[in-house]
C-alpha cells in the first residue's frame, strides 16, 4: 500500500510540475500575449516560436524539457521506484497537455516527454533525438519529427527491453507515444491529406 501511495504522490507531483504554462508565460512576458490564440493553439515551443520569435521558443522547449526531468528526480526523491517514475513522467506530460494553472489548455507534450525520458533512460533518449532530427532535417515538418523521435524511444526502449534490460523504459516509452499521437491527430489528418505546414513554409488552409 505504502508503495501505491508512494507512486500515487508521484504521479501527482508530477502533474503539479507538468501544469507550469511556461510558454504561456513566456508570450505574455516578451510580447503580451495569449500563444495559445495564435496558429496551433498550443503553448509549446513550436507555436512560441511562431507568436514569440525564436528567443522564447528556445526558453520554452527547454523549461519544458526541464519540467519532464524534474518530475522524474522529484518521484526518486520521495522513494518511488520504476513505476512511480514512470508515473511521475506521465503525470507531467498531462499536466503539461491539460495544465490546470491555464485553464487545462496546453501543449503536445514532445518536450516534457523528452526530459523525463532523459532521466528514466538517457540511451533511449538518444534513439528519440536522433530519430526526431533526422526526420526533421529530411522533411521539415516538425509534427512528424515529433512522432518519429516518440516511435524511436519506444523501439529502442523495447530492443532493450527483449535482451533483458528493465521494463519501466519501454512502459514510459509507449504509454508518452499513445499520448503524443492523441495530442498530434489534427496533425496526423493534415499529414494524410499532404496539408501539413513545413518549417519556413506558409500554413496551408484545411
Amino acid at each position: 500500500m505504502s508503495g501505491l501511495l508512494t507512486d500515487g504522490g508521484a504521479g501527482a507531483a508530477g502533474y503539479a510540475i507538468g501544469s507550469i504554462p511556461f510558454g504561456l508565460l513566456l508570450g505574455r512576458a516578451t510580447r503580451g500575449l495569449d500563444v495559445r490564440e495564435i496558429g496551433s493553439g498550443s503553448m509549446g515551443s513550436t507555436n512560441v516560436l511562431r507568436a514569440a520569435g525564436p528567443a522564447a521558443a528556445a526558453a520554452t522547449f527547454a523549461l519544458d524539457v526541464g519540467k519532464g526531468t524534474a518530475a522524474v528526480y522529484v518521484a526518486r526523491a520521495l522513494g518511488a521506484g520504476p513505476a512511480g517514475q514512470v508515473a511521475a513522467g506521465l503525470g507531467a506530460m498531462v499536466g503539461h497537455s491539460w495544465p490546470a494553472l491555464a485553464g487545462f489548455r496546453g501543449g503536445k507534450s514532445v518536450a516534457t516527454a523528452f526530459g523525463a525520458l532523459l532521466a528514466i533512460s538517457p540511451e533511449a533518449s538518444g534513439w528519440a533525438l536522433a530519430g526526431g532530427l533526422s526526420t526533421l532535417a529530411a522533411t521539415r515538418i516538425v509534427s512528424l519529427g515529433s512522432l518519429m523521435a516518440a516511435g524511436s524511444a519506444t523501439v529502442a526502449a523495447g530492443v532493450s527491453a527483449a535482451r533483458g534490460g528493465p521494463p519501466a523504459p519501454l512502459v514510459f516509452a509507449g504509454l508518452a507515444s499513445a499520448l503524443i499521437a492523441v495530442r498530434h491527430a489534427d496533425n496526423l489528418r493534415r499529414l494524410a491529406r499532404g496539408a501539413e505546414p513545413r518549417v519556413g513554409l506558409p500554413r496551408r488552409r484545411g
